[in-house]
């Protein structure tokens, strides 16, 4: 007979139990985990991170044109780092090896970061943010080490290949060069990584390495007390970008471990896998296949048969109905196939015919983010009703836009039905759709049906700052124009400078830069946009663009270059310094411009006096901080230097708005247009034999202008 247990038996049950666990009082605070480990269902994966080959991880995609995207892989559950009860925080330590490959190697930038966070559930935004943080601002609660693959002068980088500690901001507290060190994050090679922190003495120590071996000496070394950044429980994990490269970002492998011992448990062991171990361990909810399992021996399997016989029981349910059952079951399995098969061969038929009628658009969607219905488009803007015309841009008209379906507000752009109208919208779908940086109007989407051609971007809520500046009757406060200016040149840096095909905008303009809801610069309108490869010259067209934003060699010549972009973007300094429009026609103000209503002119007649800050907007009352003024109105004037050759680079400029450069002396009478005689001609040649080439390929109609363009090209020599 059992025993019933007493009263005092089971008291000292629960004493034992309670004093075991005070004996053990971190065992739950403890996590350790590894990627021999893990299962799926413990890794978390957002935005573009994947499972990739070899069953590493990847945090970007490996996509063959330039892209500007983000990834992160988390482990599910939250660590605690901090303990109730104890003054400092937990010890942690990890080990990862990872590489970046690049299917273009002249295509770089973005990076990964180890990361603690406290947010597993959305990606930040691409490029120098590496999904962590967005250009909103900072995010509480936020501890990083990245290892970066491109200088972004933004966030003050050394460098294209260093390794950084980050406190709630991109800006790196303390930063090491790998190059010091012979490890290079582009070559493609694994590298390996510890990261060890001490929770009683604050000591954070940074290894890196090619060699399995954990290096004697720590890379970066800081004393920090990540109570003070982190929350109670937090995410462990990784996030990666690109910043309109093919960079691939993947992390082979992974081990971690954190306790609130005195020290941290040392990862120095801790060695990669051979190639052949697997990732994760294969359980029930993980998507790999199990292992092969061994076959059973002889003895067990006639022992498994003889027991199913000896118990001659049917434990289904189903198998207890008989023969009819079987049959019903089968009869209506069938009718079903049939039935899913017709659907299926509807809805392909249907796809067909909604692909071969945008056929021709197919190489250039195909990479886009999202293909609208145009009845989707066509409800959102009220059938593409007048009062929600928000804008008109080029070859286009632009509407406000309420999706159904979750109430986001979009602008939707309609081609204008005219052949020329179209080809300038698929210019734009094509350029813009692998484009991704924060101060661009972000393309949300398309669609092409009913032979309309949409695109979808995000709705700007403050408009654009052409309205911002003369329409609105709100002051722009110089704040907000500096950030504006510093925005669009960011933007243009990164169009010139840091894609894989350098686009040259064409049509840099005010009324072209959108401001979102913190007035943050939004730069749009691609449809006079065009892509050239990198230290190529491009091909000579009829010139593009709005008087008083052109260079003077565009003009002359057809050729955009990036410099002509560099001269557009110099009036626009002007006219947000000045509050004045590039070409004033009519002049109502006391403050007469003069005789000569060209901006430009004007500011440097100006600068000739020795009167420069005259420029500055009147409307602005002397709110604004005089050497900022001077410093953006001589960035203006350089940019606006008659010579292309004169004119500064946009990453230049970026680093002389940040104060990181001095703006280069610009003289104070305004240097006349001069070509060389020989490099006039040449110039002027190939643009002439550039435009012969397309009156060749032109219709009649398009003849008489392009010989007209090069009749006054030859004039003009």
């Amino acid at each position: 007979m059992n025993s019933i247990p007493t009263y005092s038996n089971i008291l000292v049950w629960f004493i034992l139990l309670f004093c075991s666990c005070s004996s053990n009082k971190s065992i739950f605070a403890i996590t350790e985990f590894d990627f021999g480990t893990l299962t799926l269902s413990n890794l978390k994966l957002l935005g573009d991170a994947h499972l990739g080959d070899n069953n590493s991880v990847q945090l970007t995609r490996d996509l063959a044109v330039p892209n500007s995207g983000a990834g992160k892989a988390l482990y599910s559950k939250p660590v605690r780092f901090r303990q109730p009860g104890l003054d400092f925080p937990a010890s942690f330590s990890t080990f990862f090896s990872f590489s970046v490959t690049n299917l273009n190697p002249s295509s770089i930038g973005g990076g990964l970061a180890f990361v603690l966070t406290p947010n597993d559930e959305s990606v930040g935004d691409a490029g120098g943010y590496m999904g962590i943080l967005d250009s909103k601002g900072t995010q509480s609660g936020t501890i990083l080490v990245e290892f970066d693959t491109l200088m972004d002068v933004e966030f003050k980088d050394i460098n294209g290949n260093h390794v950084g500690l980050d406190l709630n901001s991109m800006v790196s507290t303390q930063v090491g060069d790998l190059d010091s060190i012979g490890v290079d994050l582009k070559s493609g090679d694994i590298v390996n990584s510890w990261i060890e922190y001490s929770g009683s003495t604050g000591q954070l120590n940074v290894f890196v390495s090619y060699s399995n071996l954990k290096p004697k000496e720590p890379f970066l070394s800081v004393v920090l007390n990540i109570a003070e950044y982190v929350n109670d429980f937090m995410f462990v994990g990784f996030s990666g970008s690109t910043q309109g490269s093919t960079e691939i970002h993947s992390i082979e492998w992974w081990s971690f471990s954190s306790s609130f011992d005195a020290s941290p448990k040392s990862a120095a062991a801790a060695a990669p896998p051979p190639p052949t171990a697997s990732l994760m361990n294969p359980t029930a909810d993980s998507v790999m296949s199990r292992p092969p399992s061994m076959a059973p021996s002889e003895s067990n399997s006639s022992a498994s048969i003889m027991q199913d016989k000896s118990s001659g029981k049917c434990h289904s349910n189903f198998c207890k109905q008989g023969p009819g059952a079987i049959v019903g079951v089968v009869t209506a399995s069938a009718f079903f196939l049939a039935f899913a098969t017709l659907v299926l061969i509807w809805l392909y038929t249907k796809k067909f015919k909604k692909v071969k009628n945008s056929e021709f658009l197919a190489s250039d969607v195909i990479k886009m983010p999202k293909e609208f219905s145009y009845k989707e488009l066509k409800l959102a803007t009220k059938a593409f009703d007048s009062t929600r015309i928000i804008g008109h841009g080029a070859f286009g008209t632009v509407y406000k836009g309420i999706l159904s379906d979750n109430g986001g507000i979009v602008a939707v752009k309609r081609c204008s039905h005219n052949g020329q109208g179209k080809a300038e919208f698929l210019s734009e779908l094509s350029i813009i759709g692998t484009l991704r940086h924060r101060n661009l109007v972000r393309l949300q989407g398309w669609c092409h049906e009913k032979g309309e051609i949409l695109l979808v971007y995000d709705l700007m809520p403050n408009g654009s700052l052409d309205k911002a500046l003369f329409e609105s009757r709100m002051i722009l406060p110089w704040l907000h124009r500096r950030k504006i200016l510093l925005g669009v040149a960011s933007a243009l840096a990164y169009l010139h400078q840091e894609c894989e095909n350098q686009v040259i905008h064409r049509d840099i303009k005010s009324s072209n830069i959108m401001l979102d809801e913190g007035f943050n610069a939004r730069l749009g309108d691609f449809g006079l946009a065009r892509q050239v490869e990198h230290d190529k010259s491009p091909d000579a067209t009829v010139a593009a663009g709005t008087m008083g934003y052109l260079a003077p060699e565009y003009l002359l010549t057809g050729r955009a270059t990036e410099k002509t972009d560099v001269f557009s973007y110099g009036a626009v300094v002007l006219e947000v310094a000045s509050g004045r429009r590039p070409i004033e026609r009519e002049t109502t103000r006391v403050e007469k411009v003069g005789v000569n209503s060209n901006l430009v002119e004007w500011v440097w007649g100006l600068h000739r006096e020795g009167n420069l800050l005259m420029a500055a907007d009147s409307r602005l009352y002397g709110e604004f901080d005089e050497g900022e003024m001077r410093r953006v109105l001589m960035v203006g004037l350089a940019c606006s230097q008659p010579d292309p050759m004169v004119r500064p680079t946009m990453r230049s400029v970026v680093q002389m708005l940040v104060g990181e450069a001095e703006v280069p002396i610009v003289p104070r009478t305004k240097p006349s247009m001069s070509f060389s005689t020989s490099h006039l001609l040449m110039t002027l040649q190939d643009s002439v034999s550039d435009l012969n080439g397309m009156i060749t390929l032109s219709t009649s109609s398009s003849e008489n202008s392009f010989t007209g363009v090069a009749n006054g090209m030859m004039d003009l020599v």
